[in-house]
């Protein structure tokens, strides 16, 4: 959730502590992104893909805050504590990722399982090595994998990585890609034909 003042507002009332000038300008750059992508004209989008840049301005704003503290130790205790004070940072996300599975997790929508229709975690969670079928994003984050062995999050706008790619065709190849709605419709005109 974003804080409903502007961030340089929040700054003025409530005195920052020492150290997070070095941070200060990435979070001004996530914010106006995130303004960007709230009032971006919806006319050629579908309904669920509405929210897609949201989830991943916020994923990619809390990764920041992430490594800044708990990995390369540039971010003060005190900062960190200030940014979650502010609802500059997702306290709940950044400890998921703390703990093991967790580690590239895209969202907290992607675990909750109210938001699955059968009461599981969503499909970017399962590896692209195990899926079958057609690979998709998550309907509610657009993640398309953030599964730890995936090196992801992968976004629905990110390309494939090549190792992923060769993984998933190799995978289809051994399983006998089934003909597509293509095929289907080619076989019914010879069919026609004949």
């Amino acid at each position: 959730p974003r804080p409903a003042m502007a961030l340089r507002h929040i700054i003025k009332r409530r005195k920052p502590p020492p150290g997070l000038d070095a941070i200060l300008p990435a979070l001004e750059s996530f914010e106006s992104a995130m303004r960007d992508a709230l009032n971006e004209p919806i006319d050629d989008k579908l309904r669920h893909e509405l929210s897609w840049r949201v989830h991943r301005i916020h994923h990619d704003q809390n990764r920041l805050i992430y490594t800044a503290h708990y990995l390369e130790k540039t971010l003060s205790t005190p900062c960190y504590k200030y940014l979650v004070k502010i609802k500059a940072a997702d306290d709940n996300l950044i400890a998921k990722w703390r703990k093991p599975g967790y580690e590239r997790l895209c969202s907290l929508v992607a675990i909750q399982r109210s938001a699955t229709n059968f009461g599981t975690t969503s499909i970017c969670r399962v590896p692209l090595r195990s899926r079958r079928g057609q690979i998709m994003p998550n309907v509610n984050t657009g993640c398309v994998s953030c599964a730890s062995d995936d090196g992801g999050p992968i976004w629905w706008d990110d390309p494939l990585p090549k190792r992923l790619e060769a993984r998933v065709l190799a995978q289809r190849q051994d399983e006998g890609a089934e003909p597509g709605p293509m095929a289907a419709e080619e076989a019914e005109v010879e069919a026609d034909e004949e």
